[in-house]
This record gives C-alpha cells, sequence and structure tokens, in this order.
C-alpha cells in the first residue's frame, strides 16, 4: 500500500521478482480511490510466448546495449567450476546487478 502511495492519480506500478517473498493480495477497489491507478506484473514468458516476440524483443534489446542508451554492470564474475557457489550467493542476495560465469581452460 505504501507503494501505491507514492503514485500521482492515473500512475503506475509495475511489480517484478519477489525476493521479499509474496507479494499480498491488493483490494482492486482501491486503485479506483487512490486515482484511478494500474498495477501489472510483467512476467517474461508472456511477452516471449512465441519465438518471433522472442526474436524481436531480443533485437530490440541488443540494439539498445550496442547504442550505449543501456549499460549492463558486470558486478561480479564466478569461474563455471563455482556455479553452486555464485547460485548461493544470488540465493543469499550477496550479489548485485549481472552475475556471470566463466568457462574454465
Amino acid at each position: 500500500m505504501q507503494s501505491l502511495d507514492c503514485l500521482r492519480p492515473m500512475g503506475m506500478m509495475v511489480t517484478f521478482g519477489q525476493s521479499s517473498g509474496p507479494v499480498p493480495p491488493l483490494d482492486l477497489g482501491e486503485l479506483a480511490a487512490r486515482g484511478s491507478l494500474f498495477v501489472t506484473r510483467p512476467s517474461i514468458m508472456a511477452y516471449t510466448a512465441n519465438r518471433q516476440d522472442l526474436l524481436d524483443h531480443a533485437e530490440d534489446l541488443f540494439e539498445v546495449v550496442q547504442s550505449g542508451a543501456v549499460r549492463i554492470e558486470v558486478n561480479q564474475t564466478y569461474p563455471l567450476a563455482e556455479a553452486a557457489r555464485a547460485h548461493q550467493d544470488l540465493e543469499a542476495r550477496k550479489t548485485t546487478g549481472s552475475t556471470i560465469l566463466i568457462p574454465g581452460d
């Protein structure tokens, strides 16, 4: 509810991930009472349900990365042999940004 309080009338709240646990139920009447708000919970699977959508979105992403409009920060790397540790660190919320596994020789 505090997140909804931050929105202006007709504002949109996007919720993704659940690293802090499940999102509690929401009384849809609150959206109208707070100024015709919008809430969405996007899922990558919906946006890439068919191969052509996946290819189109991937092309859009690569274009903005190559143009420099979006920078991908790699904040940690792990040798591929330490993939289990990388997963443990991700699950323990010890990482930020992108994590890369580096193949060995």
